[in-house]
């Protein structure tokens, strides 16, 4: 058997790997024409989670605030009325 050059092996690397992208791309659904349209479906349904998942933890973090807040004032207001 000879000696394989860099140019074919080049080749063969190259054949292997698309075989196995495209491989790869059908077992996970994504070989037709719709596959762009998929991955940009997925990539903003992403975005409207990560947007979501933001929202809440900033909401959360206002009600803490808002509570903790609500807390002195009260404190405050039975300690200079004087009322329990």
């Amino acid at each position: 058997m000879p000696p394989i050059t860099d140019a074919q092996l080049q080749a063969m690397l190259t054949e292997a790997a698309e075989q196995g992208a495209k491989l790869a791309l059908k077992e996970v659904g994504l070989h037709d024409d719709e596959a762009g349209r998929d991955i940009r479906d997925l990539r903003n349904v992403l975005d409207g989670w990560r947007t979501a998942r933001k929202t809440v933890l900033s909401t959360v973090t206002q009600w803490v605030t808002m509570a903790f807040l609500g807390a002195l004032a009260f404190g405050a207001y039975t300690q200079l009325t004087g009322k329990k």
